[in-house]
């Protein structure tokens, strides 16, 4: 990193230490500034693991500040946010989420998640999540959660994600008021079809998917669209009872065939599927909801109050709003927002790829650490309320938008830095025989909390440490937690000087572990796994702690073997 990128990371840090601590009459916290600032500084992420250790000395020299002087100090560097600060109704939260528009004219707010369980999210479906639950808990609200699974060909519902979906929503904090699936409720769907039909909204059309699109491009009506309604009904009734085979013959809404949008003339309510569903409990149904059809049925019987969806949808609610306006409804408040985009990850945000790599063992899972997914980011040992932090700080831009991971591990670092105990572990190091140290090193269990006591680690005749950490010969180091020593060129050999020399910088301090007693670990990663061994107390964790490999980083237990540990990487 240049003199110049590391100055502006710094001047960054500190214009949002000031704005937040003064924002929040708190001081100033590492979570709620990394995120916007990597989020807003695209240039900055290639540098995500260098980064914190920068902001962190920012952050604590802007906390020892009086607010006068973090007053005088924002006025200098960003005047307008002091201004911003100033002008702020009193009334006012800093919430990154805008308000839902017209929540007056609503008793309850009442959103839906509309997950089609397909298979188990991937990271960029945590973003739905993350912000209806935190709009439900802003507004004291309800929430949905309903399966779109009334495609039992294209997207074909895996029978395990609907229990996998609830519990990534579970993991992410939150917990639906209703669950419902949409293919329980084809019945529902048949008889608003039948009213549709009744009201003149629908007929049913038997032109091949070619013809009609020629007709529907050139503004021309469909030979059927004038069929009476008593005909209409025996085909779709003909339909319902699997008379027709797929392609033979759908349900049409009937819209503006001459509309300036050709996407939204006549589009198709209901088709053939010749494909079971995989529930057994829909397997007997060919007779298919088209998701407009469905989903438009659906957010009018549960009383949504608002949507959010993406951009490339915008169109859902242009057709869905022919069908609310033969019945009379009113149609729900929607907001459309962008893509987001992951940084950090070689495999795409995409459900079917990532099938295809578990498929072909390229992937060990959904919860292997290469993968973009919630389960991947739960087993390394990251929070869900992180995740939601960082998630609900892009906001419902219609813009596309990038999420840094380092956002993510900002958000997570700060939820379990203070719970994390210390440990050594060295990666494919190398053995050094020792000589002349005391027989127990004794480091700090957590280095904030002396009364957690300190670890006991027998030294024995040898110790590893890292390949690279080895020094010159002649060269001293520090073996943390025990002492200096000098290299010379087979073995270390303990000295009698003192800490001085690593406060002056004249020596480095490194990790190491005992050769004889060192504990054998597999840390998997996001470029895959590394074995080495960790001091012997590593054992005594259980699944599911969280420690940190002093000088390497966060990580979670996930198992000990027979003769290994597995260790799951969360981030530096």
């Amino acid at each position: 990193m240049d003199k110049d990128l590391r100055e502006r990371i710094e001047r960054e840090a500190e214009t949002a230490a000031l704005f937040n601590a003064l924002k929040h009459d708190s001081d100033a916290q590492v979570g709620a500034i990394m995120g916007p600032m990597m989020g807003e500084n695209p240039d900055f992420r290639p540098h995500g693991d260098e980064i914190p250790g920068i902001v962190a000395p920012v952050i604590d020299r802007v906390n020892t500040l009086s607010t006068a002087e973090m007053r005088d100090r924002l006025d200098t560097l960003a005047p307008e946010l002091l201004e911003e600060l100033d002008t702020e109704n009193e009334e006012g939260e800093d919430r990154p989420l805008p308000d839902l528009p017209n929540v007056e004219s609503y008793e309850e707010i009442r959103m839906r998640l509309a997950p089609n369980p397909n298979g188990p999210w991937h990271l960029g479906s945590a973003r739905m999540p993350a912000v209806i639950g935190t709009y439900k808990e802003q507004y004291d609200g309800w929430m949905l959660c309903r399966f779109d699974d009334t495609d039992p060909e294209t997207k074909r519902p895996d029978t395990d994600a609907y229990g996998e979906i609830l519990d990534a929503i579970e993991y992410l904090g939150f917990e639906p008021d209703e669950t419902a699936k949409a293919s329980d409720r084809v019945e529902l769907y048949y008889d608003h079809a039948r009213n549709l039909i009744d009201e003149g909204g629908a007929y049913t059309c038997s032109c091949d998917g070619a013809s009609f699109s020629e007709r529907k491009n050139a503004g021309e009506p469909c030979p059927h669209r004038e069929k009476d309604t008593e005909t209409t009904h025996d085909e779709f009734e003909a339909m319902v009872d699997g008379e027709y085979e797929s392609g033979e013959m759908v349900l049409r809404v009937r819209t503006d065939i001459e509309h300036k949008n050709p996407a939204l003339r006549d589009w198709v309510a209901f088709r053939m599927v010749d494909t079971p569903h995989p529930r057994p409990e829909a397997a007997e149904y060919r007779c298919w909801p088209m998701l407009d059809f469905q989903s438009g049925i659906d957010d009018h019987e549960f009383e949504i109050t608002h949507i959010i969806r993406g951009i490339d949808l915008q169109d859902s609610a242009k057709r869905q709003q022919f069908v609310y306006d033969y019945f009379d409804w009113e149609y729900p408040e929607v907001i459309h927002w962008g893509h987001v985009q992951i940084d950090a990850y070689d495999v795409a945000l995409s459900t079917s790829t990532i099938k295809e790599l578990i498929a072909r063992g390229e992937l060990d899972g959904w919860d292997d650490p290469r993968a973009p997914t919630v389960a991947s980011l739960k087993r390394r040992g990251i929070r869900g309320d992180a995740i939601v932090k960082a998630m609900v700080q892009l906001g419902t831009s219609t813009s596309n938008v990038d999420l840094a991971m380092s956002s993510v591990y900002a958000e997570n670092r700060e939820l379990i830095d203070d719970d994390s105990d210390r440990l050594f572990f060295v990666r494919a190091g190398v053995e050094v025989p020792v000589s002349g140290a005391p027989e127990l090193a004794e480091p700090l269990v957590h280095p904030d909390h002396d009364d957690r006591g300190r670890r006991r680690i027998p030294v024995g005749t040898s110790v590893r440490v890292e390949t690279d950490d080895l020094p010159e010969t002649g060269e001293r180091i520090w073996l943390k937690g025990l002492g200096p020593v000098r290299y010379s060129g087979d073995a270390f050999e303990f000295t009698d000087d003192g800490i001085d020399i690593v406060r002056e910088g004249d020596v480095d301090v490194i990790h190491w572990v005992p050769a004889e007693e060192g504990t054998p670990l597999r840390l998997r990663t996001m470029e895959g796994d590394e074995f080495g061994h960790a001091e012997p107390r590593l054992t005594s964790y259980a699944s599911g702690d969280t420690v940190q490999f002093e000088r390497v980083g966060f990580a979670r237990i996930d198992r000990h073997d027979d003769g290994e540990s597995v260790a799951y990487f969360a981030h530096p």
